[in-house]
């Protein structure tokens, strides 16, 4: 018979932290997302701004982090609101990253160091 200790000791073990974290696309595309949503939210109120705000949530939301397709859909939704309304250019220019980023991951080239 095992005493308490032995077998506390024999059981638990402990997750050991990592030292260093590797970066991937992944990592890229919920940065831009941040990036933007912060982007809409220092210019707030402009056109359109609240929508902007509900759909980049919506595409951040874990729904659309396990179904990319979905995150594109709501993207594109995204790009047409900004694109057929007044927004600041900074806006613009974080779509565009996102845009890019998803192709790369949409496309296979999602190869990132």
């Amino acid at each position: 018979m095992l005493s308490a200790r032995v077998f506390a000791e024999s059981v638990m073990t402990f997750y050991k932290e990592p030292a260093h974290y590797e970066k991937t696309i992944l990592s890229d595309l919920q940065g831009a997302w941040g990036n933007l949503r912060q982007a809409v939210v220092e210019n707030h109120p402009f056109s359109e701004s609240d929508r902007l705000l509900f759909h980049i949530d919506e595409a951040m939301s874990w729904e659309s982090v396990r179904n990319l397709n979905q995150m594109r859909s709501t993207l594109l939704l995204i790009q047409n609101i900004s694109s057929m309304n007044p927004v600041p250019e900074e806006v613009i220019e974080y779509v565009e990253d996102i845009l890019g980023i998803m192709s790369e991951i949409m496309n296979g080239e999602a190869t990132r160091s």
